[in-house]
């Protein structure tokens, strides 16, 4: 089993819409069995709280619900739990280092790596356009889902 945890600063926007995304893209090619994927935040500051409605609005849209998901924070100890632990941008990379004590294994990436892209994924919590971060999310899922199904 593949696990993934997508990390973003709050854990109320973009790791949870990665999160749901990759879960439904694995789904529908039969694959939801081979995976386990999360998500979680490198900040406190929204922890306990539900996904932003801006993501939940973006991803039932597509069918896809965030239901019962609550903001949570990020380990040390899931470095040793996860094969890849995905942020969202630069920022978010750094703080997961600190988090996690290093990337010794090579276990942390940016989502868009996946696409060929140096990008960050941008926080609609600030540019409030949930719909160019639903887009780079899908690119960098589907680029990362194509790279792990030639290696199951």
């Amino acid at each position: 089993m593949i696990k993934i945890l997508f990390v973003c600063h709050g854990n109320i926007c973009r790791s949870p819409m990665a999160e749901f995304v990759l879960k439904d893209m694995v789904k529908k090619k039969g694959l939801a069995d081979n995976f386990y994927i999360a998500s979680a935040a490198t900040s406190t500051e929204e922890i306990g709280n539900p996904v932003h409605y801006g993501t939940r609005n973006k991803l039932a849209s597509y069918g896809i619900s965030t239901a019962g998901k609550t903001a949570i924070r990020m380990k040390k100890q899931d470095y040793g739990l996860y094969d890849y632990l995905i942020g969202m941008d630069d920022w978010n990379i750094r703080n997961m280092r600190k988090i996690t004590g290093g990337d010794p294994e090579n276990k942390i990436f940016k989502l868009l790596f996946f696409a060929g892209s140096t990008r960050d994924i941008a926080d609609p919590w600030y540019t409030g356009n949930f719909d160019i971060t639903y887009n780079d999310i899908v690119e960098g899922c589907e680029a990362f889902l194509n790279m792990l199904i030639k290696n199951i």
